[in-house]
């Protein structure tokens, strides 16, 4: 697909010099006519209050509207939700009472598939008894449970600090599984999304703690409906997905080699639960679609541009890979604004922000040139750049 300049926009380069950058017209990606034969859901992020006076550090404040908007738009291009997820949107500002209120207000708007995050955040941070732990788990299922939704396991923070073997993870987690009414998404975050998870089910090599986790796997297979892992390395996740019980899905959470794993090879594939698809959501559905109409090369020819801006927005520190999601909602137009919950807008450097807006533009992902250059101006004017 040919691409003819549009025009250009002069932006900062890392030796503090300036290019003048040509910013091209966007690709257009056909919306989906045909089911998906991979699961895809986008890990959405919540949009800010800006003219709130909470402050941001202490408390979220959030556009609802704006923030379901964002939901109807991932929808319409036929991705799932997942909803209120670890650093999608926990532990980087929105705490339980937040959450649990997006989930309710999703839930309800009812235009798409919702799984949506249950976990412990709401336990002051340190150790705690399992039991303990288990209770706080019981009541965001619960909760969730009695809303209609779907549930996601997430990771926990105080059973990372609590848990003194892999016995302890197993205790919580046949618990919990042994409860819940639907199958759920158990999801494994690594270490390099949050530091405080490291050695999670009770290793920190993450193949013996594979082991763990494919035990509570078997032993519940009725109950689980996939797991997502989020250890940014094809390998583990391909030798993971390779042992999964029959009927157990695997939901890739490598944001660094999504599309060579849902493409998959001649033993599986896996299905997606993805953090960029918030930010690439119409090249994800035209190459799914195609994908599900067997023709590999538009599948690529869509997604393959979207793997480099992908692995930039999500590098070290992964953590902070937010921000590059809510700046792509910003130049796109889906939020007048780049305020996080949080404060989370300053988590990156203008540097990286330029070079996050040439790596969409050669994605084909600004899909109003004109106003994309018209904000990434004024941030660079806010900050001494312009």
């Amino acid at each position: 697909m040919k691409r003819d300049t549009l025009l250009s926009i002069k932006l900062p380069t890392a030796d503090g010099g300036t290019e003048q950058y040509a910013v091209r017209e966007p690709q257009q990606f056909a919306r989906p006519r045909r089911a998906f034969t991979r699961k895809a859901l986008a890990a959405a992020h919540v949009v800010a209050d800006p003219r709130s006076t909470k402050e941001p550090w202490l408390d979220a404040a959030i556009d609802w509207e704006a923030t379901l908007a964002y939901r109807r738009h991932l929808w319409s291009w036929g991705l799932g939700i997942a909803e209120a997820m670890d650093t999608a949107q926990r532990g980087m500002g929105l705490d339980w009472t937040n959450s649990l209120e997006l989930i309710r207000r999703t839930v309800a708007e009812g235009g798409g598939y919702v799984a949506s995050g249950a976990g412990t955040d709401h336990l002051p941070a340190g150790t705690h008894a399992l039991e303990r732990i288990i209770a706080a788990y019981e009541e965001q299922c619960a909760a969730i449970e009695k809303l209609g939704g779907r549930i996601i396991l997430m990771a926990s923070r105080a059973l990372a600090a609590s848990a003194k073997s892999p016995e302890d993870y197993a205790r919580v987690y046949d618990h919990i599984l042994s409860q819940v009414k639907e199958p759920v998404i158990i999801h494994w975050l690594g270490e390099m999304f949050d530091p405080a998870l490291e050695g999670y089910w009770g290793a920190k090599e993450h193949y013996a703690a594979m082991d763990t986790c494919l035990a509570v796997l078997q032993k519940h297979t009725a109950k689980i409906d996939g797991i997502k892992i989020s250890l940014l390395d094809k390998d583990k996740e391909i030798r993971m997905r390779r042992r999964l019980p029959r009927g157990v899905r695997m939901y890739t959470g490598d944001d660094f080699n999504f599309a060579e794993l849902i493409e998959g090879d001649t033993e599986g594939y896996s299905d997606a639960l993805l953090g960029i698809f918030d930010s690439i959501a119409p090249a994800a559905s035209h190459a799914l679609s195609a994908l599900a109409a067997g023709d590999k090369a538009a599948y690529h020819q869509a997604l393959a541009p979207t793997v480099p801006l992908s692995r930039h927005m999500f590098r070290a520190p992964t953590r902070f890979y937010k921000t590059g999601v809510v700046f792509m909602a910003w130049l796109n137009g889906h939020q007048s604004h780049f305020v996080m919950v949080g404060g989370q807008q300053s988590a990156r450097h203008v540097l990286h922000l330029a070079e996050l807006f040439r790596l969409a533009d050669s994605a084909g992902l600004l899909v109003d040139p004109l106003l994309a250059c018209a904000r990434m101006k004024q941030l660079l004017e806010i900050h001494g750049c312009g």
